[in-house]
């Protein structure tokens, strides 16, 4: 049976840029990043103000590579900071809409995903997705758990990314995602290994500002008891804690960068420090991986690298031998946002998947 054609339009706003790309069906026809400057996004008061001209833009860039937009059959967009829900694609409505302009779960330019959408979308009078955004919250009761009464686990991950290439590797078995049981390591400026299992991702640690491995610039899970003395030392306030846990932890607290490619050549220089402190956040992931195999007790099919760091093949195999023994490493590079929301919007649009409404 021959599958119905679409033509989507996918969008991923960035900090100081937005992604586009057109598909047809899965297929990349067209690609672009809109880079904005520091002059435009200064003439807007918040996030949210800047979806007019990032509107703009997107609609020039299209008529700039000859994309006729009434072609269009959806506008799929990043999914933003919204209350915590399942995985999937969803329509977006209005309490999604008001949501993403109040920042329910904070200010984040993924937050105009889905607004934009909207926008292009409704003067086509075709529908806008948003699929799999970072608040997907799966995890089974058991793991939220945190053992500190007054903190519970939180679910803040890849997801995106994570369920598309889970997705694929069903696929390339002859499976469906729902029938495999996968270890999926999204490895990037934030690193994720989550647990996925019947279609749903039952355990994760928080990317954020969370648990698990520390990263080129988050810190992970640190000891707890030293955390809290440094806390309370008087030499930081609340503001530069968090930047030292979010933005200057991991490799920039290390090795002053959170560049691994300028990682790699240190090391092949002979950086012993460079080399260490490298091949312990490789240690991380493998010891997270290997945590994450006792959740499904054993019973994996498939452990999946993906993200920017599985571009580095040397940091994929010190990672590879820890964990190889537990279940056939999947190497699937790159993070491929815009290719995952089309193929959201494509599985509803031919029917393989039920959309979902955002309801609360």
């Amino acid at each position: 049976m021959q599958k119905q054609q679409n033509r989507i339009l996918a969008i991923n706003p960035k900090t100081t840029s937005t992604k586009i790309g057109v598909f047809d069906n899965d297929i990349l026809i067209m690609e672009k990043t809109i880079l904005h400057t520091a002059e435009d996004l200064g003439k807007s008061a918040d996030i949210f103000s800047q979806y007019p001209f990032r509107k703009q833009t997107i609609l020039e860039a299209l008529d700039e590579e000859g994309m006729n937009v009434s072609k269009l059959s959806a506008v799929c967009g990043r999914g933003g900071l919204l209350r915590p829900i399942e995985g999937g694609t969803y329509t977006v409505n209005e309490q999604m809409l008001e949501d993403l302009r109040q920042g329910y779960a904070g200010q984040h330019a993924s937050n105009l995903g889905g607004i934009l959408a909207s926008e292009i979308a409704d003067g086509l009078n075709i529908p806008a997705y948003i699929v799999d955004p970072v608040v997907v919250d799966e995890m089974e009761p058991i793991a939220r758990i945190s053992g500190f009464a007054s903190i519970e686990r939180k679910s803040i991950f890849h997801a995106l990314n994570q369920k598309a290439v889970a997705r694929r590797y069903a696929s390339k078995v002859g499976r469906s995602y729902e029938e495999v049981n996968l270890i999926v390591a999204h490895m990037g400026v934030g690193i994720t290994v989550g647990v996925h299992q019947g279609g749903r991702v039952i355990d994760v640690n928080n990317g954020l500002h969370g648990d698990g491995p520390f990263s080129p610039e988050r810190a992970g899970a640190v000891p707890a008891g030293d955390l809290v003395e440094l806390c309370f030392s008087g030499q930081f306030n609340r503001q530069e804690m968090m930047m030292k846990l979010v933005r200057q932890g991991g490799l920039t607290a290390y090795l002053d960068t959170n560049d691994v490619v300028k990682v790699e050549q240190r090391i092949k220089k002979g950086d012993s420090q460079a080399d260490l402190v490298y091949q312990a956040m490789a240690y991380q992931i493998a010891r997270e991986i290997g945590a994450a195999s006792a959740v499904l007790k054993g019973q994996i099919d498939a452990i999946i690298l993906t993200g920017e760091l599985a571009h580095g093949e040397s940091f994929v195999k010190a990672i590879t031998e820890r964990v190889n023994w537990i279940a056939d490493v999947d190497i699937q590079p790159g993070e491929n946002e815009l290719q995952a929301l089309a193929e959201g919007a494509v599985r509803i649009l031919n029917g393989e998947e039920r959309v979902k409404h955002y309801s609360f």
